[in-house]
């Protein structure tokens, strides 16, 4: 099993920024990729940004790419998500999520496994 903490979400003005983390607990860290997904009153939850095992490979949706970026460290059992830029429509619960697998769906909900209970974070125009 894999706890997921998420924090760091808040209100934030249009052209800000915020960063999100999400802290782990239970089995080793290292042997997870992580994922952040995000969720918007009456709309699906949507991929955000990925990270593998060690941080050297990451992936991204088009909507964030050049905004957004995720990051780990494993030392301290975190995954980080440092955005920038921010927009109304970034508007939406913020949710991290564990996975043993590094794959080229990781866009995919349903490859992970564990997930957090979510962080709010709303920008205002």
């Amino acid at each position: 099993q894999v706890q997921l903490v998420e924090s760091g979400g808040g209100l934030v003005q249009a052209g800000g920024s915020l960063r999100l983390s999400c802290a782990a607990s239970g089995r080793t860290f290292s042997s997870y990729a992580m994922g952040w997904f995000r969720q918007a009153p009456g709309k699906e939850r949507e991929f955000v940004a990925a990270i593998s095992w060690s941080g050297g490979s990451t992936y991204y949706a088009d909507s964030v790419k050049g905004r957004f970026t995720i990051s780990r460290d494993n030392a301290k059992n975190t995954v980080y998500l440092q955005m920038n830029s921010l927009k109304p429509e970034d508007t939406a619960v913020y949710y991290c999520a564990a996975t043993p697998n590094w794959v080229a769906t990781m866009f995919l909900k349903g490859e992970y496994d564990y997930w957090g209970q979510g962080t709010q974070v709303t920008v205002s125009s």
